[in-house]
């Protein structure tokens, strides 16, 4: 025999009272930011153009949900924390969710997709698909231009992506000692937009790999930008001669590469780490004197005579940084096809601001769980994967276009998700209108007001 009466949650007495709840609040929702990104994706037109790019082979009288609904919905809840697919089931009667994809909040007949039904379409995608999304992500970078800009950073790196079970094309990688995928991450190095992103399989990438996937980014930009000036940025396992001749064919294009140390260049950095020694010992001879805070380290900045065989013609520069700490020598190499910058330009402002991609990544992986790929398919791992990468676009464009100069501009997603879209609301649905209640003490009304009347508008406006 079923119990159906209800059990509500018990709490301590305060003040003498019994302090009792249930959950039947009603029209109530704990999220905010479906009409927020809603806003922000109006503005930008990601998700359509992300829908176009689909071929839905869907008979349309049996379509209950239209494919930029299902885009929409999935890539809203991932914005908002809810990174399981499975939250589909509970949320698909949320009304701001509803709402927030042009359907009547309180309608009992116009529910959102199940996850059953979110996961048919991750699993019904082909690699056609994946090209052309991959095409409209570029598309969306270009469009957040208003005018072509000079000079774009193009940060390339991959990330590890651990798996747990029998996806395809997941293979052991012997850096990161378990089964993984390595996709590959293009951003803007400049403002940190997300360029595209490619979902490898486990093994490390080859240079004509590398260049394939950038040949066809940089072909892409090139049609908008055809005087653009291109600068590839990555770490040591970028400077190959493919991607290094990628640049040489482009007449507007540079390159800034680390390079592996080997025996040849330990021999070249010999002279200046030596006198970068001497020169840390004397820093560190005159603050114990002084009493002053003992420096940690000393850099000096030089250029070496060094080409490698496997390059390819044309001028290049090889920098060394030459680094000496407490514990001991820390040199490091970087070869760059820019001729004019002075050697501790071209590594301390150019190269090491190339760190800040693994900062994406993390934002990416972490509050946006881009590494969710444990579909056992590898085109529906790399569907979630872009969902992810669209969820990072609408909170990136969120944070520059509408948050500037607030007290957000920096924020982490997680941070505008605790603070603007975790917010409880109450939905009352008129015949004409449909009206929101908000907690009368929410602390951030007016960012919430200035960020509101900033969506409202059909275009951002200028910042």
């Amino acid at each position: 025999m079923i119990d159906s009466t209800p059990n509500p949650l018990r709490f301590p007495p305060v003040s003498g009272l019994s302090v009792r709840a249930e959950f039947d609040g009603g029209a109530l929702s704990s999220d905010f930011g479906p009409l927020l990104l809603q806003g922000v994706d109006r503005q930008t037109g990601l998700i359509h153009r992300l829908a176009n790019a689909i071929h839905d082979t869907r008979h349309t009288s049996y379509v209950a949900h239209p494919l930029r609904d299902l885009l929409a919905q999935r890539i809203y809840q991932i914005a908002c924390g809810y990174e399981d697919g499975n939250d589909a089931n509970h949320l698909r009667s949320d009304p701001l969710f509803k709402l927030s994809v042009g359907r009547r909040p309180l309608d009992e007949d116009n529910h959102l997709a199940s996850a059953a039904t979110l996961s048919r379409l991750e699993n019904a995608l082909t690699s056609r698909d994946i090209y052309r999304m991959a095409q409209a992500f570029i598309d969306g970078f270009v469009s957040s231009y208003q005018t072509p800009p000079e000079v774009i950073v193009l940060d390339m790196d991959h990330s590890e992506d651990r798996t747990h079970g029998q996806q395809a094309f997941s293979f052991y990688n012997h850096h990161y000692r378990h089964h993984c995928y390595l996709p590959l991450f293009v951003f803007e190095g400049i403002t940190g937009r997300f360029i595209t992103a490619v979902l490898r399989n486990g093994k490390t990438p080859t240079g004509a790999e590398n260049a394939m996937i950038m040949k066809r980014v940089m072909r892409q930009l090139r049609r908008h930008w055809p005087d653009t000036r291109f600068i590839l940025r990555g770490d040591g396992h970028f400077s190959s001669p493919e991607l290094m001749q990628l640049c040489q064919d482009d007449a507007h294009s540079d390159f800034i590469f680390g390079v592996a140390n080997n025996q040849v260049l330990k021999r070249l950095a010999a002279p200046h780490l030596k006198q970068t020694a001497h020169s840390h010992q004397i820093r560190c001879a005159n603050a114990r004197r002084t009493d002053q805070t003992v420096p940690v380290h000393t850099r000096t900045y030089h250029e070496l005579d060094y080409r490698a065989a496997s390059w390819p013609e044309g001028d290049m520069r090889l920098i060394l940084k030459a680094e000496v700490m407490m514990l001991g020598e820390n040199p490091r190499f970087v070869v760059t096809s820019l001729t004019e910058p002075a050697p501790a330009c071209i590594y301390r402002d150019l190269y090491a601001a190339r760190g800040q991609d693994e900062n994406y990544i993390k934002v990416m992986k972490l509050d946006l769980a881009s590494d969710r790929t444990s579909c056992s398919g590898f085109i529906a791992n790399h569907v979630r994967l872009y969902m992810a990468c669209a969820a990072y676009v609408l909170h990136h464009s969120l944070r520059t276009e509408v948050l500037c100069h607030t007290e957000l501009e920096k924020a982490q997603p997680m941070t505008v998700i605790l603070k603007l879209f975790k917010l409880a609301v109450r939905v009352v649905q008129y015949k004409d209108r449909v009206k929101l209640h908000l907690p009368s003490h929410y602390p951030l009304q007016s960012l919430m007001k200035q960020v509101t009347e900033r969506l409202f508008l059909p275009k951002p406006a200028p910042t």
